[in-house]
């Protein structure tokens, strides 16, 4: 005879609102560039929920900058934690905050990277940050994206004027991109490397990225443990070689 064994929900903390959604990082502040961040690829809430903010990544998780150094400090974490939190439990009151917050003279004909860290994991979030830029047409917004069908699907038939975006490689759509037609970026060893291949270094400006000639190449972080694993590759190449073994061993695997 067995017994049902009851386990406890997971306790919702009351949410705390962060006074202020925009920040500005050591690199963007220099240009004037403010950002909105969420935790990187993943995280588990204090209550329990694990939410995926980079669905879409691939080898860029095994090298991403927003998973190492001051990303790590525990009030970094919570402050990311904080923002993704309030995105899930209250989306229109935060988007009526953000709204409010770009309100204000500092943000006009300025610039919002949208995440520091994180994605549009969603479609409602997505929806709710394009709302946004419509609604605050005299601030310009740009991202680097790995959601490409999303964006695609939600974006590109009709974008707002003041929202600039580029495909980054290193994710598991890469597939569906078109260098010939897409805007993207990809993840270079180094600017030598970026030359060699005829792409355009954004290391002077981050705004590059949208603004300047293309593809884009980015410089990558002088970490030692992340140049290892790259092992001179670029993230396009990389992921590359992930799709093709998880290609051949979806065809080698024996029929039941």
């Amino acid at each position: 005879m067995s017994t049902a064994v009851e386990v406890a929900p997971p306790v919702r903390r009351r949410l705390r609102r962060p006074e202020r959604l925009l920040t500005q990082n050591s690199e963007l502040r220099d240009e004037g560039i403010w950002n909105w961040t969420l935790p990187a690829l993943a995280t588990r809430l204090n209550d329990g929920r694990t939410v995926k903010t980079c669905p879409a990544a691939g080898v860029c998780a095994l090298a991403c900058y927003a998973r190492q150094g001051t990303y790590l400090f525990p009030g970094v974490i919570d402050r990311h934690q904080r923002n993704l939190q309030y995105v899930l439990d209250d989306l229109p009151g935060w988007q009526r905050q953000m709204a409010a917050e770009l309100a204000h003279k500092r943000h006009q004909g300025g610039w919002v990277r949208v995440h520091d860290a994180g994605d549009f994991f969603s479609d409602h979030y997505m929806a709710a940050w394009l709302r946004i830029m419509i609604f605050r047409p005299g601030v310009n917004f740009y991202a680097y994206t790995k959601e490409v069908s999303r964006t695609k699907r939600m974006v590109e038939p009709n974008p707002p004027r003041n929202f600039r975006w580029v495909y980054s490689y290193g994710g598991r759509e890469d597939h569906l991109l078109d260098p010939s037609r897409d805007r993207v970026a990809d993840v270079y060893p180094d600017e030598a490397a970026i030359r060699a291949d005829g792409w355009h270094s954004q290391d002077s400006s981050d705004l590059l990225a949208v603004l300047g000639p293309a593809p884009v190449g980015i410089p990558s972080n002088n970490i030692p443990a992340f140049r290892r694993r790259m092992n001179g590759r670029t993230f396009r190449a990389w992921q590359a070689e992930q799709d093709a073994r998880r290609l051949a061993r979806q065809v080698t695997r024996p029929r039941r």
